[in-house]
């Protein structure tokens, strides 16, 4: 019995030894939020373009867009400053209105482009528009400036911070204040360019279309400094 007192013993004051410190962390905690943002030039651009064709055979309709994806991919190579990637694929079957039976099958394959070179990215849409319809244009913010841009934020967001934490302290006239966690967060409100619309493949056959000019507009990047203080 002796034994089994001893060794609860310690179990017990190192469970009130912590509840002590937890309930002394939690005195005073006040928990605040600031923000830095800033209006960054989008210098990257991103395009999805698709082809779409239908037959009744799945092996010419596979050829089809077979022939057209590699197409794709040798013109994309005479511009190495722009990243071409296969987006997605699907083939589904087409039923008659009335009959409900199988009436063709149809087709749709993807491309994605990437370039912060934006006349090169204008001329391949522009050729690639002899086949392709574009599904979605969109500009952002690049890796490398948006990494230049946050370390900027993160150093305004947290003298923020320590701004809103001074004045909190002050206004409950506490001598000082401690820091209990801090979590930096970034986000990016990118500008998205309305879907384009496109002529008929058959007067698209004829030309290509001209190269389009974009405005790329500007992409709000943001800071939040989010935390808690202790009150001392």
């Amino acid at each position: 019995m002796r034994k089994i007192l001893l060794a609860t013993l310690p179990l017990m004051l190192a469970t009130s030894v912590f509840a002590a410190d937890n309930s002394s962390t939690n005195y005073n905690i006040v928990n605040i939020q600031a923000e830095a943002s800033k209006d960054v030039h989008n210098d990257q651009m991103l395009a999805v373009l698709y082809i779409e064709k239908s037959n009744a055979q799945t092996a010419i309709l596979a050829n089809q867009i077979n022939q057209a994806m590699n197409q794709a991919t040798t013109l994309g190579q005479k511009y190495p400053t722009v990243k071409m990637e296969t987006g997605q694929q699907s083939t589904y079957p087409i039923y008659d209105n009335d009959s409900q039976k199988l009436k063709e099958w149809r087709s749709r394959a993807e491309v994605r482009l990437k370039s912060t070179d934006f006349k090169a990215m204008s001329q391949l849409i522009s050729t690639l528009q002899n086949t392709f319809q574009t599904e979605s244009i969109q500009f952002n913010v690049s890796d490398q400036q948006r990494q230049l841009v946050e370390n900027e934020l993160m150093v305004s967001a947290s003298q923020n911070f320590q701004k809103r934490a001074q004045l909190i302290t002050q206004t409950w006239q506490k001598n000082k204040y401690q820091l209990v966690n801090l979590d930096l967060r970034s986000n990016e409100q990118s500008f998205i360019q309305p879907r384009m619309l496109m002529a008929s493949s058959k007067m698209m056959a004829a030309s290509a279309p001209p190269a389009q000019d974009f405005n790329a507009g500007d992409s709000k990047v943001s800071v939040t400094a989010s935390g808690s203080i202790q009150l001392d």
